[in-house]
């Protein structure tokens, strides 16, 4: 089968985006590979190995000023607020489909393809039937980005995707920085939800809600319920029952496709989905979720398909 139509893969070099370039040169697509240069660290090297094997053109991009500033910085900046960012989904937004999509149409591409495990159809993004399913982080792209982004593996499990590679090393990593090379510590008092210090800690930004490890404190186990940045304070109990709220605010709220009232709400990667009603800028569970995190996002879903998402308060 011959298709005319052109599309650029973002490779890593790892095992997922490499099945994606072969399952695409399978179904005739005129196939071309791309490195995304993101850290000071990046090594295309086994990128460029891959697309050799399969004979395709290769691309390399530095992004690493967009990056520094969309995504590390953004995050740094957040953490410093006391919230809990997640930067995949805003370098899904700003970087993989953002600049690099502008780049494949600049090049001539029709489409951009990447090793995600979702599923997109019509400007549509559904859960793929991979239980490493990845939609979760793309409820911040709009449906023009979407029609010209193709998912490959979709369909496939993870360990389908494994024995279809013709080249294998280790798995890129998704955690493009660790916050701690950035921001200094600084030591605070750890206090139960009376007031009384039960400890210390080296700097509030380190934690996030619901966290237990590595508090060090005895008699708990304790878990953190909130963070006062201002004041360097972290407030613990030992009460799970203090962790579970009934609604959040939310902000930046995109949806994807259909705009409803009554959703399925997801509020962590890999969460089982539970009913909830968006109303206005608020999300109102049908029961209580534990350990509700600003920063983090608010996936709204109706049975598999995307419709949309925010960031919690």
């Amino acid at each position: 089968m011959v298709n005319n139509k052109k599309v650029l893969v973002a490779m890593s070099g790892g095992v997922d985006s490499s099945v994606a370039a072969q399952l695409l040169l399978k179904q005739g697509f005129f196939v071309a590979g791309a490195f995304m240069e993101l850290l000071p660290s990046a090594k295309k090297g086994n990128a460029l190995k891959v697309a050799k094997k399969l004979k395709i053109p290769f691309y390399t991009f530095n992004f690493k000023k967009e990056f520094k500033k969309e995504i590390v910085d953004y995050s740094l900046k957040e953490i410093k607020r006391g919230v809990t960012p997640n930067p995949c989904v805003v370098c899904n937004k700003k970087i993989k489909f953002g600049l690099f999509l502008k780049k494949a149409k600049e090049l001539g591409f029709d489409f951009v393809a990447t090793g995600h495990y979702a599923k997109s159809e019509n400007g549509i993004i559904k859960r793929s039937k991979s239980s490493k399913d990845q939609s979760y982080f793309l409820w911040q792209l709009k449906q023009p980005e979407i029609k010209k982004i193709i998912f490959p593996l979709a369909d496939l499990s993870k360990e389908q995707v494994e024995k279809m590679a013709v080249f294998r090393a280790k798995e890129s990593m998704d955690i493009c920085f660790a916050s701690n090379k950035y921001l200094k510590r600084k030591v605070g008092d750890i206090k139960d939800m009376s007031g009384d210090i039960l400890g210390h800690h080296n700097g509030a930004f380190n934690y996030t809600i619901g966290q237990r490890k590595g508090l060090n404190l005895s008699g708990g186990p304790y878990f953190v319920v909130s963070k006062d940045i201002k004041k360097n304070i972290l407030v613990v109990t030992k009460n799970e029952k203090d962790l579970y709220k009934k609604e959040v605010k939310l902000k930046n709220i995109n949806w994807v496709s259909q705009k409803k009232e009554f959703v399925d709400v997801q509020i962590r990667f890999n969460q089982k989905p539970v009913k909830a009603r968006v109303v206005g800028n608020k999300i109102i569970f049908s029961k209580p979720q534990k350990a509700v995190t600003p920063g983090q996002s608010a996936v709204f879903y109706s049975k598999d398909y995307l419709l949309g998402g925010g960031i919690m308060l």
